[in-house]
């Protein structure tokens, strides 16, 4: 190769250079403005829910007179909630009947918190939602053939005013009210990896669950807001009993549950997997009330409001009723010493119920 056939060689790979790094820069441009575009288009629609909400005014439940403590330990009522995926049509299942099933489950756990009161004191009662509060809209393919109301309508008119009307109703039967929140996989906006973590419709809807009941002091909120990451766990703490907080689907499973994964993750989690400790792990997202022992832990997995999934019944040969978990633990003990699954189909004598 001669001298001048080196010099132009140079010059082209020098070109090409100049070119990939122009492209590098354009690219960061472009991902530095999408950004921020991004944060700002959050920041506008933060701005306008508190607005929205701050003109609704809800007065405070008031509380209730209940029986003087004799005497024995006291314990809280646990009432997980999950799955609701208000927005979902199923044959048998819509936003209307998802309203109807939950307050039904509100009932349910005063009515078991009033037979527990007979041996022993139950001020407060105790929320884990554990994510897919809403269907959402376009986290699969063909997923808006199986909904009933868009998501604007799930998170500002459905689900918030569901979620407040279950929270005061426990308030007037409850000292105090308070939820334990993580986010689901039906919150994501859009289908995996095309948002960001943070931008989930369950988070949305804790948030305006607090700003509707910001008046009422007998009501706390406790959700873990990491920036640029999904609130996927926390650890709730009542007294010496510790548990796991997840929506169930980090755990991967194949056609049916993933009972192999669930021992794997938990155990890992429970070995320094996580920083903090915990005796037991709350759960949903499978639909299926269960209780799974892993030596000296258990793990709580949730059912749902929902009723007849056709998908479950010709893809896994599934098919489960509507329910919730309803658990008692004594704070000292650091033990659950109850357990209920409320079953929350129509039966004849729930006919016409609202």
């Amino acid at each position: 190769m001669s001298e001048w056939e080196d010099v132009a060689d140079d010059a082209a790979q020098h070109d090409d250079t100049a070119r990939v790094k122009a492209e590098r820069d354009r690219l960061a441009r472009e991902l530095y403005e999408t950004k921020h575009k991004h944060a700002d288009y959050l920041a506008a629609v933060e701005a306008a829910v508190q607005d929205a909400v701050a003109r609704i005014d809800i007065a405070p439940v008031s509380a209730p007179e209940l029986v003087p403590d004799n005497n024995t330990s006291e314990e809280y009522a646990v009432a997980l909630l999950s799955d609701l995926q208000t927005g979902k049509r199923t044959p048998d299942y819509n936003s209307e009947v998802a309203r109807v099933r939950v307050m039904r489950y509100a009932r349910k756990v005063v009515e078991l918190s009033n037979h527990q009161r007979l041996h022993h004191p139950v001020r407060h009662c105790i929320v884990p939602m554990l994510g897919d509060m809403v269907e959402g809209v376009d986290i699969f393919p063909g997923q808006q053939w199986l909904i009933d109301s868009t998501l604007y309508d799930q998170l500002f008119n459905t689900t918030p005013a569901l979620l407040a009307d279950f929270v005061r109703y426990l308030l007037a039967h409850f000292e105090t009210v308070t939820v334990y929140a993580v986010d689901g996989n039906h919150g994501r906006i859009g289908r995996r990896g095309q948002f960001g973590p943070m931008d989930n419709a369950d988070r949305m809807l804790y948030r305006i669950l607090a700003m509707l009941l910001r008046d009422e002091p007998r009501f706390q909120l406790h959700m873990t807001d990491p920036q640029g990451e999904r609130n996927w766990y926390q650890v709730m703490e009542l007294g010496n009993y510790r548990a796991m907080l997840i929506h169930g689907d980090q755990i991967r499973g194949h056609s049916g549950f993933p009972w192999y994964g669930l021992g794997k993750k938990v155990n890992g989690w429970g070995s320094g997997g996580i920083p903090e400790t915990f005796q037991d792990v709350f759960m949903g997202h499978y639909h299926q009330l269960a209780r799974i022992p892993l030596n000296q832990r258990s793990v709580w997995v949730n059912g749902s409001t929902e009723s007849t999934n056709t998908y479950a019944s010709e893809s896994l040969a599934a098919q489960s009723e509507p329910s919730q978990w309803l658990l008692f633990v004594d704070p000292n003990a650091g033990r659950v010493t109850a357990s209920y699954g409320v079953q929350l189909k129509e039966t004849a004598d729930s006919d016409g119920e609202r």
